[in-house]
This record gives structure tokens, C-alpha cells and sequence, in this order.
């Protein structure tokens, strides 16, 4: 690491310490009140900075980021307006628990937080912060800055994870300071009583179906889960716990979680573990879908028997309780028929979607088979084409490779898919919608610019199509503010130096895909629904009044 030898300052312990911890990427936009910490960084010269086009761009970056990677994702913004625009990509990395540092700042410590109109203030900006963060910090002087830097980091990755928000005054950044001060060390997790684990393993022993149902709070149980899945526990997960087992593998329902297969399934269980899941109303039914008697594992106690009553609830990180669950369990075994079953369930609850697209099935079996094999990250913005497909039919073989809009805010796939690149050793394939896409269109020449390496797959019906069919299905065909005017994204690709390629006919998709993934740097792929014709069942969303699918 670079560092010069004199006049050090905070910017300069933190831009070490951040690399001392991990960090190699930092996405963000460039400011005045963010300079000195970037200056920092850049003189260093250990970590990559990649400047975004918006905040709301660089924090889906590097929420993405962390996902695929494992590690910490850093979003540096600056104060006020900054920090507001990239909320939304916080309140997504909020319910999807990732380990994401929102790096923001503040005027200077002396006026931060007084309304005396100073460029940028925004008097209550810790208020705004906390309603998307698991926790604000704010560095007050220097000598506590890398102390603050540290806490911060520290709590985004104890479990439940979440994104932290550290603001950073700027005259705090600029403040004379040495080097000094290292990480402490790995952050403990939340270690399940004895007690509550014995009850866990004489429920599980006592039961002859068991089935475990998987959330992203389960993300680093690959191992035991894969230990249970051998005793032939039946496996089934979220969206976010997708690939904890990988679904390409006997005994996996994946999130074919409420298919009317799966409610049958669940009809001849006794039992369901819930390991760091929720149990979100847009995957039970709104909570009615009927389940086996519940035991729920969560960090969160908040969060045990919120949305379903529970037989059982155990306050514990998943990853901990599961392995612990599995060493005790001595040579239990489940009914041997019932990894059977779960598999006989997903083909049916497979064949019975693959009905509903019409000719979009061969783009869905070209990704079905591609994805898995190149162990390429899957990420997916809010279209139809995701509600269908994207969020099952496609299988993921471990968690890492699956990010999703989980909070159901469209727009936000074509930064992901950037974030996702840059963390992987494969290509990203990125499906986005043509009304989606538009929302961060200006990123697309950060994915040029950074050469990230990633293919879009742009399904462009012109439309909001799903809001289309929603107000045929459910306002009598009366469609208002659905229809968009349309970019020609051929000539937007060109006039940043983005390579891109039309689908017209559903049999030209596997060769120009594979093409793509075979380029050099961001590729997009154009697939022209209104030339290839509608879903062979309109998706209409959830049913009126339910959450959304």
C-alpha cells in the first residue's frame, strides 16, 4: 500500500482501514464534501473506485456486489440530496440483509445538525438515514473516526446482517491523524441456547416428513444444509434463500414455494423447519398458505412468529443452529421417500409454468441450462419476464449467484448487474425490462466505462407490461400511464460504444446469448416481445388486494 509520510490524515487511517478489512471496490459519485476520504482512497491505490452516474446506481452496485461476493459492499455518497437519492437502493439492501456500508458525510461537525443553512445540510439527515439503515453512526471528531468506521463495519455483519449508515463530517475527513488502529477481529454471531437447541433436535427426531424451508438469513448454511438434505430433510426455500442447496439437485422444491404442488406436499409433512426466513406474504399467500407445524430459527427475535404461530421459536444465527441441529441429530434419517416427492413436486409445479409462456419457454430453457453450467451470477430487475421465470424456473446452484430485486422496486437491474460483475469470476446475465432499464439507463456507461463483465438480457415489450395486464384484468381494459415512449436502445448502446444484438425470433436466442457471454467487456441483448408475440397466459400480478408477486 502507497502512503505518504507526511500529512496524514483521517481520510488517509480510513482509506487504510478499509483495505485492512477486506474492502477492494467502492462504488459512489464523487462530491465535495466526499473529496478528501476519495483523494484517500486514490492515493493509496489498493482499492478500485467505480463512479456511478447517481448514488441510487452506486448503492444497487455495491449492494449486488456484496452479495455475489460474500464480502463487505461500500457505497460512498455525499450529504443531503446525495444520500437522499440513493434510498431506495438502501431500503432494497435492507430487506435483502446485505452486508452493504453506506459511507455518507455531513457539513462540518460544528454545523451539522443546527438548520444554519450551511451548502448541503440537511438538518435531519439521521433521521432519514435510520428509516433504511440497521443502524447510523456518525464520526464526531477525529480521533473516534476509525473507531466509528469500525463499529460500523462490525454491524453490518453481525447477524441479522443489514446495510449501516457511517456519516463522515467533512472537516472530520481532512483532519490531521496517523496511522494506527486495526480490525479487531471476527464478529460474533448470535449463538443459540443449549436449551432451545435440545427442543429443536427432539422436534426433528420426532418427525418422519420434515421439511426445511430456507431464507437469506441461511446463506452461509451450505454445509449443513447439505448434511441435512442427506437425511433426506425435504428443502425448500425464499427467493433470497435460493442455492443455499443447490436446486438442480434431487429432494430441492427451490422457490417453487406455494405452487399448488407445494401446498399438497406440505399436507403429508409434520414438520417445517423456517431457517432465516420471514415467510414474506408474496411467498405464503399472504400468509395463508397452510404450512406443517413451524420451527423458526432467526437472529431476530423480533421476528420469531411474526407472521405465522410457531411450535417452536429459537433466537440463533442460522448457519450455527443448523450445523449444531446436524452433529446432534446422531443417525436420524427422514422418510426415505420423501426427497421423492419434493422432486416429483417441482417438475410438476415446473411443467405446469412452462405452460403459461408460450414461445418464451425456449429463452427460459436456453437460461435454464446456461446459467447453472457457466456458474453465472443471475441477476434479475422487476419484469414479467422475472415474475414468470426469472425468480424460479431458472436453477441456481449456490447463493452467491442469485440477486433480485427483493423489495419489488423496479429499475434497479441494470446497476445490480454491474455490482454482480465486478464481484464474479464468471459473466453476470442481467434480465431487465424495457420500462425498468429506463430508470437507470445512465448506468449503462459506468458498465462501459468500468468494462464489466456482463450480458443484459432487455425484454422490451414497450410497455409497462405487467401494469398493461393488470388494468385489463382487474380496470376493464382501461389502460392509462402503461404505455411508454420507448428509447431505441440500439442507438443508445451505440452512442456509448455498448455492443448490442436483437432477438426477433425465439430461435435466434441461444446463439446470440452465447456469443455475448463469449465478448469482451458489457453486452446487450434486445429481445423484441412485440415482434415474438405475447406469454402463452398474460401475468397479471398477485390477485387485487394481495402483496405484490
Amino acid at each position: 500500500m502507497k502512503h505518504e509520510t507526511m500529512n496524514l490524515t483521517v481520510s488517509d487511517r480510513l482509506a487504510h482501514t478499509l483495505a485492512e478489512v477486506g474492502v477492494t471496490h467502492v462504488f459512489g459519485v464523487i462530491s465535495i464534501h466526499n473529496m478528501p476520504l476519495l483523494d484517500a482512497i486514490d492515493r493509496a491505490g489498493v482499492i478500485r473506485f467505480v463512479p456511478a452516474r447517481g448514488e441510487a446506481g452506486a448503492m444497487n452496485m455495491a449492494d449486488a456486489f456484496s452479495r455475489v461476493s460474500g464480502g463487505l459492499g461500500v457505497c460512498l455518497t455525499s450529504t443531503g440530496t446525495a444520500a437522499g437519492n440513493a434510498a431506495g437502493g438502501q431500503a432494497e439492501a435492507l430487506v435483502a440483509g446485505s452486508r452493504l456500508l453506506h459511507i455518507t458525510t455531513q457539513v462540518d461537525a460544528g454545523m451539522a445538525d443546527r438548520d444554519r443553512a450551511a451548502i448541503h445540510d440537511v438538518p435531519r439527515q439521521p433521521r432519514m438515514l435510520e428509516g433504511v439503515s440497521k443502524a447510523v453512526i456518525r464520526a464526531w471528531d477525529a480521533n473516534g473516526a476509525v473507531g466509528a468506521l469500525l463499529q460500523a463495519i462490525a454491524l453490518c455483519r453481525a447477524a441479522p446482517s443489514g446495510p449501516v449508515s457511517l456519516e463522515l463530517p467533512v472537516d472530520v475527513q481532512r483532519a490531521a491523524c496517523i496511522l494506527g488502529q486495526s480490525f479487531p477481529g471476527d464478529i460474533a454471531s448470535v449463538r443459540a441456547a443449549d436449551a432451545s437447541l435440545a427442543a429443536l433436535v427432539k422436534k426433528v427426531r420426532a418427525a418422519r416428513r420434515p421439511m426445511l424451508w430456507l431464507g437469506g438469513g441461511a446463506r452461509e448454511a451450505t454445509g449443513a444444509v447439505a448434511r441435512l438434505a442427506a437425511r433426506g430433510i425435504g428443502i425448500v426455500s425464499s427467493t433470497q434463500g435460493r442455492g443455499i442447496f443447490p436446486e438442480d439437485r434431487p429432494g430441492s422444491l427451490g422457490a417453487f414455494n406455494m405452487t399448488p404442488e407445494a401446498a399438497a406436499l406440505y399436507e403429508t409433512c409434520d414438520l417445517m423447519i423456517v431457517a432465516g426466513s420471514r415467510l414474506r406474504g408474496n411467498e405464503t399467500r399472504n400468509n395463508k398458505l397452510p404450512l406443517p407445524p413451524l420451527a423458526q430459527i432467526d437472529a431476530d427475535a423480533s421476528q420469531l412468529g411474526r407472521n405465522y404461530a410457531v411450535d417452536l421459536a429459537v433466537q440463533g444465527d442460522a448457519a450455527d443452529v443448523l450445523d449444531r441441529l446436524d452433529t446432534a441429530l446422531g443417525d436420524y434419517a427422514a422418510d426415505p421417500t420423501l426427497a421423492h416427492d419434493v422432486t416429483i413436486a417441482r417438475a410438476k409445479s415446473e411443467g405446469r409454468l412452462r405452460v403459461t409462456l408460450g414461445p418464451y419457454q425456449v429463452i427460459a430453457d436456453v437460461l435454464a441450462r446456461i446459467v447453472p453450467e457457466g456458474r453465472h451470477p443471475w441477476v434479475r430487475d422487476v419484469t414479467i419476464s422475472n415474475s414468470t421465470f426469472g425468480n424460479r424456473y431458472i436453477p441456481l446452484t449456490a447463493p452467491h449467484l442469485g440477486v433480485h430485486a427483493l423489495g419489488g422496486g423496479i429499475g434497479q437491474g441494470i446497476a445490480m448487474g454491474i455490482g454482480a460483475a465486478l464481484a464474479s469470476d464468471t459473466k453476470a446475465i442481467t434480465l431487465v425490462g424495457d420500462g425498468g432499464a429506463q430508470l437507470g439507463l445512465a448506468e449503462l456507461a459506468t458498465a462501459v466505462q468500468e468494462r464489466a463483465p456482463l450480458v443484459y438480457v432487455l425484454m422490451n415489450d414497450r410497455a409497462y407490461g405487467v401494469i398493461q395486464n393488470i388494468q385489463n384484468a382487474q380496470y376493464n381494459g382501461r389502460q392509462s400511464h402503461s404505455a411508454l415512449l420507448t428509447p431505441d436502445f440500439e442507438k443508445v448502446c451505440a452512442s456509448i460504444g455498448l455492443a448490442h444484438h436483437v432477438v426477433r425470433d425465439v430461435a435466434e436466442f441461444e446463439h446470440i446469448l452465447v456469443n455475448a457471454l463469449g465478448a469482451d467487456g458489457p453486452v446487450m441483448v434486445e429481445v423484441d416481445m412485440t415482434s415474438i408475440g405475447p406469454f402463452a397466459e398474460a401475468f397479471a400480478g398477485p390477485p387485487a388486494g394481495a402483496a405484490q408477486k
